[in-house]
């Protein structure tokens, strides 16, 4: 079956199908150079206060971590600050490695923190060493007990 069409066939100017092809072309022909485009509405800017703390690569999660006093008679505490959420773990280890007391285990929320422990004679006198541990991040600080 093959089939032919023609650009020059006559038509009757009752015939609809005339009339939808002469406006078909009418509108294309004269619409070349138009871009026809619907936008959405505008609609007014929401305006958000809330503080998005993006992390860098580069970025430390635990930072300025300082014990004090040193040498500690009776009580220890502790100072560091967080970059974001994150699990926070601060033991006290002998000269060993070996875990003698966890002070503080819990998930905190970004900023600085303080920490006190009253050590009430748990501790003999020597050296241990602090650690604070936050996400994957460790620091370790040498203490002297009194």
């Amino acid at each position: 079956m093959s089939f032919s069409f023609s650009d020059a066939m006559s038509y009757q100017k009752t015939d609809t199908t005339y009339l939808h092809l002469l406006k078909s072309k009418n509108s294309k022909s004269g619409s070349k150079n138009n871009l026809h485009l619907v936008l959405p509405p505008m609609r007014p800017a929401v305006i958000s206060t809330t503080k998005v703390m993006v992390a860098k690569p580069d970025d430390k999660l635990l930072n300025n971590v300082q014990v004090y006093p040193n040498p500690v008679t009776d009580q220890i505490n502790l100072k560091y600050d967080l970059s974001r959420y994150s699990n926070v773990n601060i033991k006290i280890m002998d000269v060993l490695g070996n875990d003698i007391i966890t002070l503080f285990s819990q998930r905190v929320e970004p900023g600085e923190k303080t920490f006190s422990y009253p050590l009430n004679n748990k501790l003999n006198r020597g050296f241990y060493f602090v650690r604070v541990v936050a996400g994957t991040e460790s620091v370790i600080k040498r203490i002297s007990v009194f």
